[in-house]
Order: structure tokens, then sequence, then C-alpha cells
């Protein structure tokens, strides 16, 4: 009859047994999963070893749980936060969206001369006729004559700073355009005199800086009577008016368009060129 001892469980090389006398481990016990029959030694062990202790607390469901409610309370948080920046918006945001709600309503009551059928369709004609009196290419094309016909130096350099100073409107009017790229009104018509391709925007009003610019150099320059600088400003007045009432310009294109005329005289001023300092450059390119 074999001996009680040759079925000890824990003496067995190839025994399933988890444990044994001598406190090593047989290599099936650690390929089995854990049952609840486990011996409460090998339990104790495993329960000792830091590592699987924080391996496991990690993987518990209440963490698991607690983290998936935190991450779902921080969104909701997120949501408020935003909710909250949309219905608060900053002063200067709403005081901007007020300016150009109330810009757009002015300058649509304004433009009574926008059609022929409009209230004031009949003096339609009228400015349209201010509008090429205020264009760039009537001014550029004027002021070159008065510049080779006129015989005195003064005149000549009254006229050659003039000339600079449209052609630098030019490009400055350019210039913002293309990078503000402001649509005209939706009740102009583009039948506008000789366009171009920044024409198609609206802010500034070229018509309004160089009426500026032109008025301001005319009244400094020029030796004017009293009925003629009233005149000028008049006309410097009705330019700016008729690109509102032709729905051409919003009003605020105009009025920054005035001030943009106004500060580009003072550039004007500021280089201004006399004969003998074009006659310098001119030889010094040479």
């Amino acid at each position: 009859m074999p001996s009680p001892k040759g079925k000890n469980p824990g003496r067995g090389g190839g025994s399933p047994v988890l444990g044994s006398s001598n406190g090593r481990y047989d290599f099936m016990s650690l390929t089995k999963p854990l049952s609840r029959s486990s011996p409460p030694n090998l339990l104790q062990r495993q329960g000792s070893d830091p590592t699987t202790a924080r391996l496991r607390a990690s993987e518990s469901p209440t963490r698991r749980r607690g983290s998936g409610s935190s991450v779902g309370s921080a969104s909701g948080q997120t949501l408020t936060e935003e909710d909250g920046i949309r219905l608060n918006p900053s002063f200067l945001h709403v005081a901007l969206s007020s300016l150009l709600a109330i810009d757009l309503w002015l300058s649509k009551r304004l433009g009574v001369c926008a059609c022929e059928d409009s209230s004031w369709g009949s003096v339609r004609p009228l400015m349209k006729l201010l509008e090429i009196s205020g264009h760039g290419i009537p001014w550029l094309a004027g002021t070159a004559y008065c510049l080779y016909k006129s015989d005195s130096a003064a005149g000549q350099e009254v006229m050659l700073n003039l000339l600079m100073g449209l052609l630098l409107d030019l490009v400055l009017v350019a210039i913002i355009k293309a990078v503000v790229r402001r649509r005209r009104p939706a009740h102009n018509r583009m039948d506008m005199f000789a366009t171009f391709s920044v024409d198609s925007y609206s802010f500034p009003s070229g018509h309004a800086t160089r009426a500026a610019l032109c008025g301001r150099f005319l009244l400094a320059h020029l030796v004017l009577a009293a009925p003629l600088r009233v005149l000028v400003w008049l006309w410097t007045g009705l330019v700016g008016l008729s690109r509102v009432l032709l729905g051409r310009h919003n009003v605020t294109d105009v009025i920054f368009g005035f001030w943009m005329g106004y500060c580009q005289y003072n550039l004007v001023e500021m280089l201004w060129l006399s004969p003998q300092t074009l006659q310098g450059l001119l030889g010094q390119l040479a």
C-alpha cells in the first residue's frame, strides 16, 4: 500500500498545488488564475507586494467610476464657461456691433439717390457729377497739365507736390481697401465712372480722402477770395455726402476717408518737395 507521504501535494514537481510547505511555488500554479479557494498564504503574499497593491487600486471599479465622473464634470465645467463667454461678450464687442448696425441702417436710409426710382432719384445726375469731380483721373490729369503749363517756379512747386499727394492718396487707399475688403452697400449700383479692381470695396471712400486732401491743399497754397474758399469747403462736404446718397459707401467709410485725407495733407507737408530738391534727387539717380 503506498505511503500517504507519496500523495503529499506539497512535494510533487508537476503538481497543480499552489503552495508547498517549503515556501516554493509550482510552475503550474503560476500559470493558472487565482480562485477563491486559494490558500491564504498566497493571497497574503500578493497583497503584501506594494507594486501589486497599487496596480489593483488603480484598476478598481470605484477609481474608474471616479475618474469618469471627474472627466464628465470637467467637460461640463468647460461647456459652462464657453456658454458664459457667449452670453457675456465684452463691452468692446457690443459697442462695435452696435456701431456697425447703426452704420448700416443709417447708410441705407440715406441712400435716397441709389436708383432712378428712389425717393430722390431726380437728383441722381447731380450727385454723379459730384462723383466725377472728386474722381482721381480728372485730378491727376488736371494737376499734370497745370504743372506742364506753369511758368513760375512757385507754381511748379505747388503743382508738383499736389501731384505727389494725389499719387500717395491712390496708393494708400488701394492698400487699405485690399486689406479691409469691406463690400459696398447692397443697394449700390456699380455704374461708377472709371472703376478699377479695388473699387469693388468700400472702406475707405477714396473720393472723401481726395476731397479732404485737395480741399486743405487749395486753401493753404492758393490765394483765394472768401467766396471761393467757401466754395472749396462746400465742394469737399458735398463730395462726401454724395457718396452716401448714391449708395456707394457707408457713413463710416466717408468719415474715415475725411480723416485720412486730413492726415495725408500733413504727410505731404512733411515730405514737401521743392524744384531744387527734385533736381538734386534726379541728378543723384542719373
